[in-house]
């Protein structure tokens, strides 16, 4: 057996490409879960590669598992995009939400404490960030708010599952041209949500979180079916170029330097 895995040595380089490609693939991932990297952008292999501080096959490692993942597209010639959602990517990622935190809502009476507490917590995150008016922000606690209401049913696989979905959930957010517009009702509605929880009324809660989910369902695909309507047919030009890229994914310093793996 001992030269069966000998054999394997040949492969460790992909090993070490591997666990680069995926701290590059989570860099990038949480900035578009955070509203900084928009849906249209382009992710310039140079730009990122001097940001980051990562050859390109690193890069195209985490792109890879990036498109796996359903936020990014390579376009043949052109590069590789975050991705644009289409109105049936938005009904089935809804679905999958129903889903997800319905059962939370059902565990209610099983959660443990502290689940309820990073409900309330995210919560209290949005309304500290509508009162300065940052509404990117207020979107973000949104998504850590739902985060948690899945998180009450104390399953690793559920929060696993969540935590992939909001980096999607903000490319739909991003198909809405008002942030204000669309997280300002909303908010109301997740303080509702928190009473029903926190007083334990679970049909109610379920209810509630069902016509809110729909609702807001309704409200993205609507925008994204009258963005459609006013731009007419359309164009293959990124919403955003290389430079921008570079910019938003050295906003914060530990990025740099973190990523390192080597030479180009």
């Amino acid at each position: 057996m001992t030269g069966v895995f000998d054999a394997l040595a040949a492969d460790r380089g992909r090993l070490e490409r591997a666990s680069a490609a995926q701290r590059v693939a989570e860099v990038l991932r949480d900035h578009i879960t955070e509203g900084r990297l928009a849906p249209g952008t382009r992710l310039s292999e140079e730009a990122l590669g001097e940001a980051l501080t990562v050859s390109r096959n690193t890069l195209r490692e985490a792109f890879r598992l990036l498109a796996d993942e359903r936020l990014v597209v390579h376009e043949l010639n052109r590069g590789v995009f975050v991705r644009i959602l289409e109105p049936a990517d938005v009904a089935d990622i809804y679905t999958l939400r129903l889903a997800l935190e319905t059962a939370g809502v059902r565990a209610l009476r099983s959660a443990a404490p502290e689940r309820l507490a990073a409900l309330r917590a995210a919560l209290e995150r949005a309304e500290a960030a509508e009162a300065i008016g940052d509404w990117v922000a207020v979107g973000t606690a949104d998504l850590h708010f739902h985060q948690a209401v899945a998180g009450i049913a104390g399953s690793r696989r559920i929060d696993e599952c969540m935590a992939r979905l909001m980096a999607e959930l903000r490319l739909a957010f991003a198909a809405v041209p008002s942030a204000r517009g669309l997280h300002a009702p909303f908010l109301r509605r997740n303080q509702t949500l928190t009473g029903l929880l926190e007083s334990g009324e679970i049909d109610d809660a379920e209810v509630e979180l069902t016509c809110y989910l729909n609702d807001a369902r309704a409200v993205i695909v609507r925008a994204m079916t009258d963005t459609a309507m006013a731009n007419g047919p359309a164009t293959d030009d990124p919403v955003t170029d290389g430079v921008a890229v570079n910019d938003a994914v050295t906003d914060g310093a530990p990025v740099n330097g973190a990523m390192t793996d080597g030479a180009r």
